[in-house]
């Protein structure tokens, strides 16, 4: 049986907590790097792994300076990014704002899969109807006047996503850089039906420890991944 280790696990509280662990939980942000240490100190935290989404730049920097401070060790549980394959028709982009500017002038039908938290600059192109694919419903009205939302959450096949977007016609398709296999069947459904994705690159981190497998995380712990179920 693998060793068990205490630890206590985070959520920024943005989508519903998944279900199939039972550590214990908090919800919320630490109010930026200085509460974050605090939390580090006052429950006598000995080793941070940052497994935030590629993209949640803030909390990732966060970690990195709080870590600094109270002399803690931290590494990131980073999947590797998405490599243009043979047939991808990418536009590479640096952020929301030159993804906006990537799309047409003209009426075009795209997938906006990026969440929930960036699509209100899409709306200065409100000429398009934007299809989205939310794990949470939308708390409210959305800034898009022609939308159709999804409430799904992945992984997805490649099978479903290429029915997705050619039932509803997606011409297309606005993504992140996320990396990993739950969500790159829509990568791949875009190469078959040969359609245009602006790919949003990741943010730039602060230098530090990164790892790609759960597995290579317990080893930095110092456990044996291989040991138990």
């Amino acid at each position: 049986m693998r060793e068990k280790i205490d630890a206590i696990y985070s959520y920024a509280g943005r989508t519903q907590i998944p279900l199939g662990h039972s550590l214990p939980t908090r919800i919320g942000g630490f109010g930026g790097a200085e509460g974050l240490a605090d939390f580090i100190r006052n429950q006598r935290i000995t080793h941070v792994i940052d497994a935030t989404h590629p993209f949640a730049a803030e909390m990732s920097r966060h970690a990195v300076e709080a870590c600094g401070a109270t002399a803690i060790p931290l590494v990131a549980l980073e999947r590797a990014p998405w490599i243009r394959a043979d047939g991808d028709n990418w536009i590479e982009v640096a952020d929301i704002s030159a993804a906006v500017a990537a799309l047409p002038e003209q009426r075009a039908h795209v997938f906006l899969a990026i969440g929930r938290q960036h699509i209100a600059p899409f709306a200065t192109k409100a000429q398009h109807a934007y299809l989205l694919r939310f794990v949470d419903a939308p708390d409210g009205a959305l800034p898009l006047p022609d939308a159709s939302v999804i409430i799904s959450r992945g992984p997805f096949t490649l099978q479903s996503d290429r029915e997705l977007m050619r039932s509803h016609g997606i011409e297309w398709l606005v993504a992140r850089n996320s990396g990993g296999s739950g969500a790159r069947a829509k990568i791949d459904a875009a190469r078959e039906l040969g359609l245009p994705v602006i790919m949003i690159a990741r943010p730039a981190l602060p230098e530090r420890p990164c790892v790609e497998s759960v597995e290579a995380v317990l080893a930095w712990l110092g456990h044996d991944a291989r040991l138990g179920a």
